[in-house]
């Protein structure tokens, strides 16, 4: 990400055991009202991919769907949703597993780290999934399952899956050290940075679980300020991501930021496998759409890091359609909320522990709830303001 596009995007501050709201400090700006009002209705979908360009797919046809519930026929709808979003998130879980966690989950620097990432980059480049699109297999999701077995999981994809849909975390545990490939040394290699205490299941995200929840969440879109940087959900913060699907089977999992890991695993898994709705292929991923007023529509999408929320609202017709307003909802605000759960994490952080123990539980924390900015961690505030020294 070159400087320009990483002040567009913002970053995050971490403050290890800062009281909230300073421990988590986001610098992510509001940009897609100012950018997308005037613009022709046309060149939204690319300008919101370009916006938000490290989950662009997503954003693009989560547009695409907003501006049909607003106008329908205005633009040729988008087709093949279930398809493409079922493709886009597997290959996300899949660059986000093979680029960060070697990253971020290393438990230390030298050659252990080193080996994980080239073996990880390795296996990357021999995944199905991720061949150029002029290459692409009209289905590959049969040779996506048969490299996701040798070169993650060191076992037949399904079986992974049911165990964990069974045990969770203890499953995972028992996995990572049953098995020396790359990814369960990894995991492995991790689990001593989990401190942090089971995500509350009433917290989960689901406000898009009927039509009556979807109203709600557009109108504070469109009314109360600040809703898009900071939302609420039923006057709390609220938590998103893999583990938050409408069709989610294992929601009563206890998951830590080391169990999150896991539900990446098993949604990927799931992906790939043949399509059933409601439980796999094209039919795990919800989807949706509603009209909230005269040209104006609101469309929601689950995607690799969570529900992401477009709304807009149109002036005029036919080519000369122009956005009256378009406002952004995406998952990092609702995970990395000031007062959220990796804030409370991060605050009760023990900063009596060294250094380094401290910043690799902050990286599980990333890796887990998968930010879409980079991040830093300080361990002094800047003046006026008060931490204490990890």
């Amino acid at each position: 990400m070159t400087t320009a596009q990483s002040t567009l995007a913002g970053s995050l501050r971490v403050a290890p055991g800062a009281p909230l709201p300073l421990a988590l400090h986001s610098s992510r700006q509001d940009w897609a009202p100012r950018l997308a009002r005037g613009q022709a209705v046309s060149a939204l979908p690319g300008l919101m991919a370009s916006l938000f360009n490290l989950c662009s797919h997503a954003h693009r046809l989560c547009s695409q769907l907003a501006i049909e519930a607003a106008s329908p026929g205005l633009l040729p709808a988008p087709q093949q949703v279930a398809q493409r979003l079922r493709t886009e998130t597997a290959q996300e879980h899949i660059r986000r597993i093979g680029l960060d966690w070697p990253r971020l989950l290393a438990t230390e620097r030298g050659a252990a780290a080193t080996a994980w990432t080239e073996a990880a980059h390795a296996a990357l480049q021999t995944c199905p999934l991720l061949l150029p699109v002029a290459t692409l297999p009209a289905d590959p999701w049969p040779a996506t399952l048969t490299w996701l077995q040798d070169e993650l999981l060191q076992m037949p994809p399904h079986t992974w899956q049911r165990a964990w849909n069974a045990c969770g975390a203890d499953w995972q545990n028992d996995w990572s050290r049953r098995h020396s490939g790359w990814l369960p040394s990894l995991l492995r290699a991790a689990r001593a940075a989990d401190s942090a205490a089971p995500l509350d299941p009433a917290s989960a995200l689901r406000a898009h679980a009927d039509a009556e929840g979807q109203r709600i969440l557009s109108t504070a879109l469109a009314l109360q300020p600040g809703f898009a940087l900071h939302p609420r959900w039923q006057g709390a913060c609220a938590h998103t991501g893999s583990w938050t699907r409408l069709n989610d089977l294992s929601a009563d999992l206890p998951l830590t930021p080391w169990a999150l890991l896991g539900s990446r695993i098993a949604e990927l898994i799931r992906l790939c496998q043949p399509d059933a709705p409601g439980q796999s292929g094209a039919g795990w991923l919800s989807f949706g759409s509603l009209r909230t007023g005269p040209r104006q529509g609101m469309a929601w999408v689950e995607m690799a890091r969570g529900l992401l929320v477009h709304q807009v609202e149109i002036d005029g017709t036919g080519g000369d359609a122009r956005v009256a307003a378009c406002r952004v909802l995406a998952p990092t605000e609702w995970n990395f909320h000031p007062q959220g759960v990796v804030a409370q994490t991060i605050a009760a952080l023990d900063v009596n522990q060294t250094a380094d123990a401290t910043e690799r539980r902050v990286r599980l924390l990333m890796a887990a709830f998968d930010p879409c900015v980079p991040f830093d961690v300080v361990h002094t505030l800047p003046a006026g303001q008060e931490v204490q020294h990890a």
